[in-house]
C-alpha cells in the first residue's frame, strides 16, 4: 500500500475496522467488526457483529508460561509472536466471514495483542530509568495474511511519552459515553478490573481512569485448581456460591500495596496473576480453608477492591450516581451480588443495556484507536496514563 492509499484511507467518511483484543484472562481472542463514521470528537460507532475465538488449551497454557518470568525464554516468545498473529488473522478472517463482508471491503485492523509483560513503574538499567511493555501477536503476519492495513502495538508510545502505558480505553469510554453530558462510571471486569469517570459535562482533559485491582484473575485461577483444569473460570459464580465469606482472609487481601497507591496507576498478572494466585492457595490449602469459601472470599476481594477504590479516589469529591459493567464479570451474579453490598444505593447497569456487549468493549476501543490513529490523532489520555503529552499511538503495517 502506498502513502497515496493512506491518504485516501484516512479520508474517507467512514471506514469498517475490526478491533481486536486479548486479555490477561488469556481465554480467546474477542474480535468486533465496527463501522466508524468520522474521526476524534466527531466519532461515531456503529457494531455490526462481534465473536470471541476461544483459545485452545496448548495455546492458553503456553501464554502463561510464556509471560512468566521463571518459564518465559526468548524462543518461546519469539515463537508465540508469529503463533499469534496468525490466530488474531484467522479471527479476522473468521469475523468477516460471519458477517458476509470481503476482506477486501475491510479498511482498517486494531490489534492490542497479547500482553506478555509490563512495567509500569520506572526501574534502573544500564544508567537509565525506563519503563516497559510487551505485547505479541505479529502485526506483520496479520497484515500478510489478511491484506488489510494493521495498527499494534498501541501501549509503547505512551511509554515513551513517560506514561505508563495503560489504561488506553479511557478514550473511546469518552468517545462512546462521555459526549452527552451525563456523569457515568465506566466499570471492566475482565482479568484485570479498571475503570474510567466521566463527569457530568465533563471534556476528555477531566477523566480520571485506573486499574483498581484484580478482576477475574484470581476468581479463574482458583477455578481451575479446584476443578483440576476442569473449568477455566466460576461459571455463572457457582463454585463461589457454595461459599461463604471469609472476613479475616478478606482483610489481609485488602492490605495489598497496589490496593492504596494514588492514581495513575496500572496493574496486571506481575500482581495478581499465577503467581500470587497459587501461592495464596497453598497458603489457605494448608490453614485447612474450605474451597468454596476460598474462592466466595476472592471473589468479594474483587468487588471490595472495586468499591474501595471508589472511596479512596473518587468519593468524596465526586458522588456517583450510575455505574455501567462491562467485562467478563458480568456473567458472574455472585461478584455482582458482593458489588452491589459494598456500594450501597447506586444504579449499577450492563454495558449491553447501552448496545455494546460485555464481552465486547475493549475490542471496540482498539478500533476506535486504530481509527485515530489512521487519522492522525492522539489516542491517549495524558490524565490518566502519566504521559508528558498527547501522542498518536501504534504502528501502522500496510496491507497489500
Amino acid at each position: 500500500m502506498s502513502i497515496e492509499n493512506l491518504i485516501r484511507l484516512r479520508e474517507k467518511e467512514s471506514r469498517k475496522v475490526i478491533g481486536l483484543m486479548s486479555g490477561t484472562s488469556c481465554d480467546g481472542i474477542d474480535a468486533c467488526l465496527v463501522k466508524i463514521t468520522g474521526n476524534g470528537m466527531s466519532t461515531e460507532v456503529d457494531i455490526i457483529g462481534f465473536e470471541t475465538f476461544p483459545y485452545n488449551d496448548e495455546i492458553r497454557k503456553l501464554i502463561f508460561k510464556t509471560s512468566c518470568k521463571e518459564t518465559g525464554t526468548v524462543d518461546k516468545i519469539c515463537q508465540l509472536n508469529f503463533t499469534l498473529g496468525k490466530l488474531f488473522a484467522d479471527a479476522v478472517t473468521q469475523i468477516a466471514e460471519k458477517m458476509s463482508i470481503p476482506l477486501s471491503e475491510i479498511d482498517i485492523i486494531g490489534s492490542h495483542g497479547q500482553t506478555i509483560y509490563h512495567i509500569s513503574s520506572l526501574k534502573e538499567q544500564n544508567d537509565k530509568e525506563v519503563r516497559s511493555t510487551l505485547q505479541i501477536g505479529e502485526a506483520s503476519v496479520i497484515a500478510q495474511e489478511t491484506g488489510v492495513t494493521t495498527v499494534a502495538d498501541f501501549r509503547t508510545r505512551d511509554i515513551a511519552a513517560d506514561g505508563g502505558g495503560a489504561p488506553l480505553v479511557p478514550y473511546s469510554d469518552f468517545i462512546l459515553f462521555g459526549r452527552d453530558g451525563i456523569g457515568r462510571v465506566i466499570q471492566n471486569i475482565g482479568g484485570i478490573s479498571n475503570v474510567t469517570i466521566l463527569y457530568a459535562g465533563g471534556n476528555i482533559e477531566e477523566i480520571i481512569a485506573f486499574d483498581n485491582g484484580p478482576g477475574n484473575m484470581i476468581i479463574d485461577r482458583f477455578a481451575e485448581i479446584i476443578t483440576d483444569g476442569r473449568l477455566k473460570y466460576d461459571k455463572n459464580g457457582e463454585l463461589a456460591s457454595k461459599g461463604r465469606l471469609n472476613q479475616d482472609l478478606l482483610d489481609r487481601l485488602c492490605t495489598h500495596p497496589y490496593l492504596s497507591k494514588p492514581p495513575p496507576k496500572t496493574t496486571g498478572r506481575e500482581d495478581f496473576g499465577i503467581q500470587f494466585s497459587d501461592d495464596l492457595f497453598k497458603r489457605l490449602k494448608q490453614d485447612n480453608m474450605d474451597i468454596h469459601n476460598a474462592i466466595a472470599t476472592v471473589t468479594a476481594f474483587t468487588a471490595k477492591t472495586i468499591s474501595d477504590s471508589y472511596r479512596k479516589f473518587i468519593h468524596p469529591s465526586h458522588k456517583i450516581s450510575e455505574i455501567i459493567i462491562s467485562g467478563g464479570g458480568v456473567h458472574n451474579p455472585v461478584l455482582l451480588q458482593f458489588l452491589e453490598n459494598y456500594l450501597g444505593n447506586v444504579s449499577i447497569k450492563k454495558i449491553d443495556d447501552l448496545g455494546i456487549p460485555s464481552d465486547a468493549k475493549e475490542a471496540v476501543a482498539f478500533a476506535i484507536l486504530a481509527n485515530e490513529t489512521i487519522c492522525g490523532n492522539p489516542g491517549n489520555v495524558p490524565s490518566v496514563t502519566g504521559a508528558k503529552e498527547s501522542v498518536v499511538l501504534g504502528k501502522i503495517i500496510p496491507g497489500k
